[in-house]
């Protein structure tokens, strides 16, 4: 792989019941090639709320970006770049892509292969004086749905340290995807039962997206991180020479 000085940097969004330390292994690999790279702290409150706070870390990175979305950060990733002047490609891993009007719970069910809604355990937390509820994995569950591929004692860190995402998330819609303007890799986790793997593919198709196919579980940056980093030192390479087109597009006051 090619040296990335000068080339777009790359931030990384995660998903639901993780945390931005989920790409500890990528984030090493990329910084091993040069590549700059930032990993936003994803609210989980809502996708309205994650969105915009998504975008904020966009426009407050300086100069071209790789955005790169964990399952459903990757509908964060697509809504928050719509308005995005520097983002030049997005990395699906293991992410959902929604249509603009798409539901995260109203599609998930339909997939044959995710069994982590059986999983899932409600909760409340206070919100604007009231309640809101949040959804959890449970623990004992954690590890068959989420993370199969991993030790069981990761998998039993990972399952006390998970982090809950607002019912929100599943019941907005998503807004005009970015993935229909940008080009797009999807890396699909064949043993993916989170998300399902069969629901990942089919929107990576329908996105267009530059696919690579991953023996592994929906984790699949912890397991694998070499093979997730390969993929988006890929994208950083395609878009290393356009950039400076949308740079242009982004910058220069019309």
């Amino acid at each position: 792989m090619s040296e990335h000085n000068g080339s777009p940097s790359v931030v990384l969004v995660h998903g639901a019941f993780a945390d931005s330390s989920s790409w500890s292994g990528v984030i090493e690999l990329l910084q091993a090639k040069g590549v700059a790279v930032k990993a936003a702290a994803v609210p989980l409150r809502g996708l309205t709320i994650d969105s915009a706070y998504v975008a904020s870390v966009f426009e407050e990175t300086e100069g071209p970006i790789v955005a790169v979305g964990h399952s459903y950060g990757g509908a964060v990733i697509s809504n928050a770049a719509k308005g995005a002047k520097n983002v030049v490609g997005l990395v699906f891993v293991a992410a959902f892509a929604p249509e603009e009007g798409e539901r995260l719970g109203d599609v998930t069910p339909t997939s044959k292969d995710a069994i982590l809604g059986d999983a899932l355990v409600p909760q409340h937390y206070p919100n604007n004086g009231g309640s809101a509820v949040e959804m959890a994995i449970d623990p004992e569950k954690f590890h068959a749905a989420f993370a199969a591929d991993l030790p069981e004692e990761q998998a039993a860190v990972m399952a006390v340290t998970q982090r809950p995402i607002a019912e929100l998330a599943f019941s907005e819609a998503a807004t005009a995807p970015a993935w229909k303007d940008l080009p797009s890799w999807t890396v699909v986790a064949t043993a993916d039962k989170a998300a399902g793997t069969d629901l990942v593919r089919s929107m990576a198709e329908r996105a267009g997206a530059n696919i690579t196919e991953v023996d592994g579980s929906h984790v699949i940056m912890v397991s694998q991180p070499e093979a997730v980093t390969e993929v988006i030192l890929g994208a950083v390479d395609v878009t290393t020479s356009s950039w400076p087109d949308a740079l242009v597009e982004a910058y220069v006051d019309e």
